[in-house]
């Protein structure tokens, strides 16, 4: 006797974990598409974002989160009942943000340097 036969009653309940089995992957299916093509919300009307605008936002984040990590060390190495794990993982996720900004810097410069290297 096999172990899924002997459970609750033979091929009747085997028959029912596979219904459900494709009910469930029926439904993941339809979320993944669901999540493919976004959002079914009319968009509303919003002006154009200039680079130097995301950029400005991306930078401010990055400042944030390092004055963020700046005062939880600051407020750990006084004493203060900080959670070590908090601390260190803001400093992390601080390290992380100033990393990509950097590597976005060069790819920047990068860009330039190429665009002005181009033959008119």
């Amino acid at each position: 006797m096999s172990g899924v036969s002997g459970i609750g009653g033979g091929a009747m309940s085997v028959d029912r974990v596979m219904a459900l089995r494709s009910q469930i992957l029926e439904r993941n299916q339809a979320l993944a598409r669901a999540s493919q093509t976004g959002p079914t919300v009319a968009p509303t009307e919003t002006k154009p974002v200039s680079f130097g605008d995301t950029m400005e936002t991306a930078l401010k984040s990055v400042n944030e989160g390092q004055t963020q990590a700046a005062k939880l060390s600051e407020s750990y190495e006084r004493g203060e009942t900080v959670d070590i794990a908090k601390v260190m993982l803001a400093r992390q996720q601080a390290s992380v943000g100033f990393e990509a900004t950097l590597q976005v810097r060069n790819k920047l410069l990068s860009a330039y340097k190429d665009i002005m290297s181009m033959p008119v």
